[in-house]
């Protein structure tokens, strides 16, 4: 009975822990008139906090609950903080451009920088560079070295392989500063961050012949999952699953398609849409159903829904700056660190 309660209490304890993440993007561009060269976006568990880039010159809140807790001298740091280091990033385009034998064009180096902590007390921290939309340079935490998937990247390697003191100073904010300030943020944005919104769910098709989309939008937390059932055995052949997109109000969006060209229409009653979010225990289960689906055929609405989705992925696409890094889905972000030294800022050195 004991061992029975332990296991028990072990996976309740499993099934509430949650993974809090934290996530600075620095971007800089060079070659585009309307977008900005230098670009910071901060995000906490998929909310965006804080933005900044080198048109406005000046770093705002992106939402209530963090403007309410920190003073008017936090943001004027943060600012002060990417406008030194506007240039430096400009000079890394300039030396990765050298690097690659480029002469002109569309450029950009992105920085993603943060930490992931989950209520058991663990934490993990990253860091890593990218040039034109692939990986530069990363930063190896448990090695507490550099690895450098591209030869261009070697120099910059070598040298900072052998700046112990700033693998120090990384080491301590990846693992220490940055956890405790994610922490703060979790605390304070509890009410925000924690609360569960469950999203509408809709049934769209372009035309009798195309695939049944289903779409899910306006939930929260992005930790959602959502498959296409038949007699509730999920499917995995003839499915095609979204990413999930951040609509503009901070909650999230997702559709998952299903080939319906060889499902006869006696069998439709048996496949149903599941759409699964953490935290709650109950699925969103939607019924393929013929009269329940929105078609372009006589109805407008789907046309209108695939322009907003289109309109958020172009959104994405740019505050990221054309390139998304695999597995982290939202963007890593680097909490407010205040390093003065310009190595921490100059990783590709000539």
């Amino acid at each position: 009975m004991k061992a029975l309660m332990f296991l028990l209490l072990l996976g309740i304890q499993e099934a509430v822990a949650v993974t809090h993440s934290m996530t600075y993007i620095v971007t800089a561009a060079t070659g585009l008139n309307k977008f900005p060269e230098h670009n910071e976006v901060a995000v906490v568990d998929g909310q965006e906090i804080s933005h900044y880039d080198s048109n406005l010159k000046k770093m705002i809140p992106k939402n209530d609950w963090i403007e309410a807790i920190v003073d008017a001298d936090y943001w004027n740091r943060g600012t002060l903080r990417n406008i030194n280091t506007e240039q430096t990033f400009k000079t890394n385009i300039a030396i990765a451009m050298q690097r690659f034998s480029q002469s002109g064009g569309v450029h950009i180096v992105q920085r993603m920088c943060g930490c992931e902590w989950d209520e058991t007390g663990e934490v993990s921290g990253y860091m890593q560079y990218g040039y034109d939309g692939e990986d530069f340079i990363s930063f190896d935490l448990k090695d507490q070295t550099w690895v450098a998937p591209k030869q261009q990247a070697e120099i910059t390697k070598n040298k900072l392989d052998s700046d112990r003191a700033t693998i120090t100073q990384w080491k301590n904010y990846l693992t220490q500063e940055c956890p405790e300030w994610l922490k703060k943020y979790v605390t304070y944005g509890r009410s925000s961050l924690m609360r569960t919104d469950l999203p509408s769910v809709s049934l769209l098709q372009k035309s009798s012949s195309s695939p049944v989309t289903c779409h899910a939008t306006g939930f929260y937390p992005n930790r959602a999952k959502m498959v296409w059932k038949r007699d509730g055995v999920e499917l995995h052949e003839g499915v095609s699953k979204g990413e999930i997109l951040t609509n503009n109000d901070g909650t999230f969006q997702m559709s998952v398609d299903l080939d319906v060209s060889s499902v006869t229409p006696e069998d439709w009653h048996r496949y149903r849409c599941v759409f699964q979010l953490s935290g709650v225990n109950e699925d969103i289960a939607t019924k393929l159903d013929k009269a329940a689906i929105k078609t372009n055929e006589g109805n407008s609405i789907y046309m209108i829904i695939s322009v907003v989705v289109a309109v958020v992925v172009l959104a994405a696409i740019a505050v990221i700056t054309f390139f998304i890094y695999k597995k982290r889905t939202g963007e890593k972000q680097e909490v407010i660190y205040f390093f003065s030294a310009s190595s921490f800022f100059s990783f590709f050195y000539t």
